[in-house]
């Protein structure tokens, strides 16, 4: 299952999402926003991200403005990865790399059939799990631990 998580910012290309995983038949839980209006993207952005740690979701996407500020803020939460991709390659080596979880995007920097194309990029790719990837994540799983105590 998909966390997906946007502010006002990335409401309008997130409607194009769900529809495009509406027909994928790809389930998500939306945390909303559930309107155009102004909302804090981290209020939106941490209970979508406890969901992917909790295991509720697999992974998430996370739409504002630009992008920037769901990452952060999604970055925040132990065991999230959130990667900001503007284009597919981004989105095969967040996945492939660096095991990212979660897909950032911009709503007012992006165009929708770009977005979708990145969407299914990170959805489709998996891990490499070759061993400097694997020992790399590793070293991004203790940074978190680190800051938790």
């Amino acid at each position: 299952m998909i966390a997906l998580a946007c502010d006002q910012g990335g409401f309008e290309l997130m409607g194009v999402v769900r529809a495009h995983l509406d027909s994928k038949n790809i389930l998500y839980k939306d945390f909303g926003t559930f309107s155009p209006d102004s909302c804090h993207y981290p209020e939106i952005a941490v209970p979508a991200a406890k969901a992917i740690v909790s295991g509720e979701c697999d992974k998430g996407i996370f739409i504002c403005g630009t992008g920037i500020g769901m990452s952060i803020a999604a970055n925040k939460v132990p065991g999230i990865r959130a990667a900001l991709c503007t284009n597919e390659y981004m989105a095969d080596m967040a996945r492939a790399h660096n095991d990212a979880n979660v897909l950032a995007l911009g709503g007012r920097v992006l165009k929708s059939d770009c977005a979708i194309a990145i969407v299914d990029t990170f959805l489709k790719t998996a891990f490499s799990g070759q061993d400097r990837h694997i020992h790399r994540v590793g070293l991004l799983n203790a940074a978190d631990r680190s800051n938790e105590e």
